[in-house]
Parts: C-alpha cells; sequence; structure tokens
C-alpha cells in the first residue's frame, strides 16, 4: 500500500493536469452547448410547423448519436470535408453538440413547467411575445431547469474521459500513458477514477441540495 501512495504522488501532477484539461472541455462544451439548447428549445416552441419539425429532427439526431462516434466524427470525419480541427476543437465541439441536444429537452421542460396561469396574465397586461419569454417564461423555466442542467454538466465533465478515443491527453489518457509505461495500469486507472470522484460526488450532493431547495421554494 505504502509502494501504491508512492507511485500516486509521482503520477499525481500528471494526471491534474489532465484532469485540469478535462475540466476545460467541458466548461467550453457547457459554455456553446448551453446556450444553443436554449434555441433548440425556443425553436421547438415556435409557431412555425416547419421550424418545429427539423428542430426536433436534429435534436433527435444528436441525441440518437453516441458522444463518441461524435468525437469521431469531428477528429476524422470532417477533415473529409477539407475541415480540420485538433483535438482539443474536435472535442468542444463533439461535446457541445451533445450537450445542445440533452439540454434543449431540459430547458424545454423547464418552459412548459411555468403556469399556464402566468402565461395568461402577462396576455392580460397586455405584454409582448418577447416580453413575456423575457420576464414571465425565462426566469422560471430556467430555474426549474437548473438541478438538471447542473446534473447533466456532471455527465459532460465524466464524458470528457472519451476524448482519450482521439489523443486529447486528458486525465483517461494520461493514465492510459501511465499504464503502458509502467504498465502499472490498475492504480493509474484507480486514482484516475478517485480524482473523477472527488469532484463529481460533492458536486452530486450539491446539485441534490440545489434541487431540494429549489423545489421547497417552489412548492411554497
Amino acid at each position: 500500500m505504502t509502494a501504491t501512495l508512492g507511485l500516486w504522488l509521482d503520477w499525481l501532477p500528471r494526471l491534474l493536469g489532465g484532469l485540469w484539461l478535462g475540466c476545460k472541455v467541458a466548461g467550453l462544451a457547457l459554455g456553446f452547448g448551453i446556450p444553443m439548447g436554449l434555441v433548440l428549445a425556443l425553436a421547438v416552441q415556435a409557431k412555425s410547423a416547419a421550424l418545429r419539425a427539423a428542430t426536433l429532427v436534429l435534436v433527435e439526431i444528436a441525441r440518437g448519436t453516441p458522444a463518441l462516434v461524435l468525437l469521431q466524427l469531428a477528429y476524422y470525419g470532417l477533415p473529409s470535408a477539407g475541415v480540420t480541427l485538433s483535438t482539443m476543437a474536435a472535442s468542444v465541439a463533439a461535446l457541445a453538440v451533445c450537450t445542445a441536444a440533452y439540454t434543449s429537452e431540459i430547458i424545454r421542460g423547464g418552459l412548459e413547467a411555468v403556469a399556464a396561469g402566468q402565461k395568461e396574465a402577462a396576455d392580460a397586461l397586455g405584454m409582448g411575445r418577447m416580453d413575456k419569454l423575457r420576464y414571465i417564461v425565462l426566469p422560471q423555466g430556467l430555474a426549474v431547469a437548473l438541478p438538471p442542467l447542473l446534473g447533466f454538466s456532471i455527465t459532460i465533465l465524466q464524458g470528457t474521459s472519451l476524448c482519450f478515443a482521439i489523443s486529447l491527453p486528458e486525465l483517461i489518457s494520461q493514465a492510459y500513458a501511465i499504464g503502458a509505461s509502467t504498465f502499472l495500469y490498475l492504480p493509474a486507472l484507480a486514482l484516475a477514477s478517485l480524482l473523477y470522484a472527488a469532484i463529481c460526488i460533492p458536486a452530486s450532493l450539491l446539485v441534490g441540495v440545489l434541487e431540494r431547495r429549489l423545489g421547497a421554494h417552489h412548492r411554497a
């Protein structure tokens, strides 16, 4: 056990560097993906039937495609169309598309959870569609969607481990590299899993606390 702890201390700086890179990828993917998800959620609720249908098709295709396939398409597929992305850019692009597809449904559920009476009151006050959306629907709908969005953010952080497939030097890539050079795959991957757990478990607990508090607020 002492020998394993000594190895972990030696490997920790390298693995922390990989974890930090994974956090940056997750942050960028969420930063691009969640606004895209909001746009898609609003498009699904548009008056135009053609726009609603086209948006639903795009969302379902993106949700139905595994994140690993999106990564492969972004890194290996796009060059055949004349677009070459670095491993970092391909990782962010693929996970942003995945984020947009899934968060669009989360946000749409939040927007639809806004009480009909709130919307009717806005109409009675003569508020236009954009003002009603800005001042009534979005603030309440996004508050409802916040806990699931935070929970999904944890999933995206974990999903950055898939970027190993396109050689992004994130946490799992670094753990495999250490294992390949030392033939000690088990302790290297075990330490990587502990680093993920050190972030994801507290984050999950915080999301649960937030969800309970928001639930109590809405019930009140």
